[in-house]
């Protein structure tokens, strides 16, 4: 029997099957557009999570700017205010890591805020030193990736405060090459005054290695270093000096060549 043509009857059974197909047919288009509304619903609200979330990372981003910003003009402001927002933990070590990556952060300010003498600022300082990996790094290796890290300050007591954490984490990363952490604080600031009188245009009576040598006899705990070590140490100097952060328009070379802190070395 030919069900589309007009003119066809149906039998009451028949009928009755094609009311049925009808319902079901008008229920499944129901049930179709519900869930095409759920669906639509469902994206709406993702869209709405999404608006939300990018506008919150919006103002995140915002806010950490701003903290950078304050960091860079008053350090201990800034990391106040990126606390207070969340942005930063008061945790020691969270801090050190933000100090340690240092993205938009003035390396002068980083050098500022390690060598306050408060008790929270010691152990960022301690943490910060922390980060580094000296390991299978020679002396002069190790100095300049933690000089590049920051720029030390020009007090005498903050940079000897540095320098004694430094020696501590270098001798900790490799034992057995100085025989106490006071050989590689020694040394360390012997290296630094060699970069000095090398590459200061004002000094014109560069130092031999000899008397490189000679500045540095009986540090080893009242013995000699390696004259090897000393040489490739020297060496390393010579050809390449500290590159050093620029935030203020000098460099390490200034820093360390004044009659104040020569005289300092000197006596260290």
């Amino acid at each position: 029997m030919d069900l589309c043509h007009p003119d066809t009857e149906l039998s009451s059974g028949e009928a009755e099957e094609l009311q049925r197909i009808k319902w079901h047919r008008k229920q499944l288009l129901e049930d179709i557009q519900k869930l095409k509304d759920e669906i639509a619903d469902v994206f709406a609200q993702i869209d709405c999570f999404e608006s939300a979330e990018e506008s919150r990372m919006a103002q995140k981003e915002k806010e950490l700017c701003i903290g950078r910003k304050k960091f860079n003009m008053d350090p201990t402001k800034g990391i106040q205010y990126l606390t207070e927002h969340k942005l930063l933990t008061p945790d020691v070590q969270d801090i050190a890591r933000f100090l340690y990556k240092g993205e938009g952060l003035n390396k002068t300010a980083i050098g500022t805020y390690l060598g306050e003498r408060d008790p929270v600022n010691l152990q960022v300082l301690q943490a910060f030193v922390d980060c580094h990996e000296f390991a299978n790094l020679n002396l002069v290796q190790a100095l300049r990736q933690f000089l590049w890290s920051f720029r030390l300050p020009g007090e005498a007591q903050k940079i000897d405060r540095m320098m004694e954490t430094f020696a501590t984490r270098y001798c900790l990363c490799n034992p057995g090459v100085f025989q106490s952490t006071d050989t590689c604080y020694v040394l360390s600031f012997s290296v630094i005054m060699l970069n000095t009188s090398l590459h200061n245009p004002n000094v014109r009576d560069k130092p031999p290695f000899e008397r490189f040598v000679s500045m540095n006899r009986g540090i080893n705990n009242g013995s000699d270093l390696p004259e090897e070590q000393l040489r490739n140490l020297f060496d390393s100097i010579k050809s390449e000096p500290f590159s050093i952060p620029e935030d203020d328009g000098n460099d390490l070379t200034h820093t360390f060549f004044n009659p104040d802190r020569e005289g300092w070395l000197l006596k260290l």
